[in-house]
């Protein structure tokens, strides 16, 4: 009954969450709610007894997520009068929803205790006594090891298609020069003045 509860409650949390984030006009309202989707996606997780895939969701995701933040907040110029104006107006708001993500933990909590749902053993059929990272890795490298090894190749490809798009020839901009960055001598980065006090600095 708790499992089925939390299903639920996870669940739609977690699309109205989805749905906030994209019709959301702040962008930084969007990526909170984008968090918060997140801890409920991980939610799902731990109910489905694969929790570490749930941890995965809220160090790496989360932690990315907020590197994210603090780029959108240095590019975009935000307001910070405007926003710290609108703080005491949202303080209910963000209690509230601090409270609902505590209660989502304790019964992360307690689902965990519980136990997981069937549809994890169909999902993923593996042995009850092996603990779950030793789960997911004998499935990676044994019945999905082709699939996996796929994907590596496809990160890769990738990864080299952005390194030649990134050092194209283009007009205008200056090549680095590794060998001759490696053959300079500190006295030619750096120059010594003494500067007068009152006198400005010569270019």
């Amino acid at each position: 009954m708790i499992q089925l509860f939390a299903f639920y409650l996870f669940a739609s949390i977690m699309i109205a969450s989805g749905a906030l984030t994209i019709f959301a006009r702040n962008p930084v309202h969007s990526v909170l709610w984008l968090i918060l989707a997140f801890f409920n996606a991980a939610g799902l997780m731990v109910l489905l007894g694969a929790e570490f895939i749930a941890m995965l969701l809220v160090i790496v995701y989360v932690g990315a997520v907020a590197v994210l933040f603090l780029f959108v907040v240095m590019m975009l110029n935000i307001d910070y009068a405007e926003l710290r104006a609108g703080f005491v107006s949202y303080l209910p708001f963000g209690l509230l929803i601090a409270v609902i993500l505590a209660a989502e933990i304790l019964l992360g909590v307690g689902i965990w205790q519980a136990g997981p749902v069937e549809l994890a053993q169909r999902a993923a059929p593996v042995p009850q006594d092996l603990p779950n990272i030793e789960a997911i890795g004998t499935l990676l490298y044994t019945r999905y090891i082709f699939l996996f090894e796929v994907a590596g190749l496809v990160l890769l490809v990738a990864m080299i298609g952005a390194i030649v798009l990134t050092h194209r020839s283009r007009d205008g901009v200056r090549g680095q020069n590794i060998d001759r960055q490696n053959r300079r001598r500190p006295q030619d980065a750096t120059v010594n003045v003494n500067q007068p006090v009152g006198k400005g600095v010569e270019l």
